[in-house]
């Protein structure tokens, strides 16, 4: 297959639209449905960001993508007892390792992946597969699929949910190009390998870094790799935790990106886990209650005519000062930005959820500012020197 013919482009006006290769045939067969534009933009961006992760660790990944930035992306490691319930997979018995992977980028930000492209590193199997058919999402690719996964794929949106099948053998040209106003732009492909030997230039006074925290600081950067900029990624236990994507100003990105992982670990409190839901609420509707419920507009989910849709008895408020003691518990999470750190206040902000280890290229010529924060805290950052701007 040379192309394929899109229904339209970004938005129903623009036509015609496709996708095609000027040499030789796409590394894609689509075996059900038929994605979109910007499903293929997700699926391909996507593709990149899971293969670099399994490179680098050696373990399956899976992302979650919208808009052509991951909402979550993460590594097949198990999960406690607690994350099976707040990714709301605990009634699941058999979960693989790329079902974990799967489970950790959707659950990372569930409001967000409303409606996600997934991307798998490996054949998705009848775990995964599972998974996916119960969450409202748009399509997946993957290199493989069992015979009996891609059966129950096939049967999401009343038959048109959209599943590809990637050659993972393929590699592309290193020059690409685009389009912009009838302009071509060109450059070399973005071809840095991210891996332990990435974040050796420790220029703080604490400079251990576990082999751990460099797992999750690698899957941070690989992220941000795939993620429009200006971009901050927080990383805990093998999966982000908190992605913020597009803002024109870094410290804009280290709040929107911590205020996800504070909702995140904020998900795992007695006060969520406990929430006494009705019997069959949907899956979003559940979703968006939390969010309400540990959010300051909370009062929209528990005033009176509100709790009762959701909620078989009223639950207590969450108070500032529960929820701030229960975020005081968040520790050893890593950090990653696209760009340097032009001043220390992005360190103050990442302190507040939990940081202890940041990676960022280096570079302000307030260097020293941001390395004075990070000692305050005792935190470990390493300067990558390599800038990972994605547009």
């Amino acid at each position: 297959m040379k192309e394929f013919e899109l229904k339209y482009g970004c938005n129903p006006n623009q036509k015609p639209s496709r996708i095609y290769m000027q040499d030789g045939e796409l590394p894609i067969e689509v075996l059900n449905g038929k994605p979109g534009y910007i499903n293929f933009l997700d699926a391909f961006n996507g593709w990149q960001l899971v293969s670099e992760l399994k490179k680098a660790t050696g373990l399956p990944a899976a992302t979650s993508f919208k808009h052509v930035s991951p909402a979550g992306a993460a590594v097949g490691l198990p999960l406690s007892e607690v994350e099976k319930k707040i990714y709301w997979v605990d009634d699941l018995a058999d979960l693989s390792p790329i079902a974990c992977a799967y489970a950790r980028a959707r659950g990372a930000d569930r409001m967000s992946s409303f409606g996600d492209f997934i991307s798998l590193s490996d054949i998705c199997d009848v775990p995964t597969a599972l998974m996916i058919k119960r969450e409202v999402s748009d399509g997946v690719i993957a290199p493989g699929y069992e015979p009996e996964a891609l059966e129950i794929l096939k049967q999401k949106k009343k038959g048109s949910y959209a599943v590809i099948q990637i050659d993972a053998s393929y590699q592309p040209k290193p020059i690409e190009s685009k389009e912009v106003f009838g302009i071509t732009f060109e450059q070399g492909r973005n071809e840095l390998v991210i891996d332990d030997t990435f974040f050796q230039d420790i220029v703080t006074k604490e400079k251990h870094l576990p082999k751990e925290a460099i797992i999750d600081l690698t899957i941070a950067m690989i992220t941000l790799k795939y993620t429009q900029s200006n971009s901050v990624c927080y990383a805990k236990d093998g999966q982000a935790i908190g992605i913020g994507a597009g803002q024109q100003s870094r410290i804009h990105c280290t709040r929107l990106a911590g205020s996800k992982a504070d909702n995140w670990f904020l998900r795992q409190s007695p006060q969520v886990l406990n929430l006494p839901f009705k019997e069959n609420i949907a899956r979003a509707d559940r979703d968006n209650a939390i969010d309400l419920y540990i959010g300051e507009d909370y009062m929209d989910v528990l005033g009176d005519g509100a709790w009762e849709k959701v909620f078989k008895v009223k639950p207590e408020v969450f108070t500032k000062e529960e929820k701030r003691a229960w975020l005081n518990k968040l520790d050893h999470v890593a950090l990653g930005s696209d760009a340097f750190f032009p001043f220390g206040d992005n360190i103050e902000r990442a302190q507040k959820s939990g940081v202890k280890y940041v990676a960022q290229p280096g570079g302000s010529i307030r260097d020293d500012n941001v390395i004075e924060t990070c000692d305050k805290y005792g935190m470990v950052m390493s300067f990558t020197k390599i800038r990972l701007f994605h547009h």
